[in-house]
């Protein structure tokens, strides 16, 4: 198993339930209705499970590998995204379902989350694929894993303030030479 691959996987299923409720009639609201809570739980527990597994590692090899400043900022980025989407999906809850507010919200949820998945597989699998061993992403991978399948009822949406997100997560690293984590504009004064 590969972490990035997981996430691949899940970005995959994404897609693919996107494009089933741009394929189900909209007089069938029982069937969009039914779609969408499984889509809208599994975008909020994707971005959890990147949340508590994967940015928390990206950071921690970034670091390491002495590219602080282009993993910190692919995380700030991909935190607000996070954010965006789960506005998205809280703009979908507001409008009865088969309305056109409804499917103007769904398609502005799409476009966020699309958008997002680009960006991070342009950017953050592909370093982090460049950066961690084999062994790490098979152990991240399991914890991600796991991670999905202790909440599959769902989890509670949270938006997160990108910048005390990352402070947060670089705090709760160890540097790998026992020194101090002085890391650039984000480190606390």
């Amino acid at each position: 198993m590969d972490i990035t691959q997981l996430i691949l996987d899940d970005h995959h299923e994404q897609r693919r339930l996107f494009a089933m409720l741009e394929q189900i009639s909209r007089t069938d609201s029982e069937v969009l209705s039914a779609l969408w809570g499984r889509l809208g739980s599994f975008l909020e527990l994707h971005a959890a499970a990147e949340e508590e597994i994967f940015y928390p590692a990206l950071l921690q090899v970034g670091l390491a590998a002495r590219r602080a400043s282009g993993v910190e900022s692919e995380t700030l980025d991909a935190i607000h995204d996070h954010n965006d989407i789960r506005d998205a999906i809280a703009e979908v809850a507001r409008h009865p379902v088969a309305s056109d507010g409804w499917f103007a919200a769904v398609a502005a949820a799409n476009l966020a989350n699309s958008d997002h998945m680009a960006e991070e597989e342009r950017e953050g699998l592909t370093d982090f694929r460049r950066l961690a061993s084999l062994q790490r992403r098979h152990d991240l991978a399991v914890a991600f894993a796991a991670f999905e399948a202790r909440h599959l009822a769902g989890v509670s949406p949270q938006d997160r303030d990108p910048a005390e997100y990352v402070r947060e997560a670089e705090e709760g690293l160890r540097p790998p030479s026992g020194g101090s984590l002085s890391i650039g504009s984000l480190k606390k004064t």
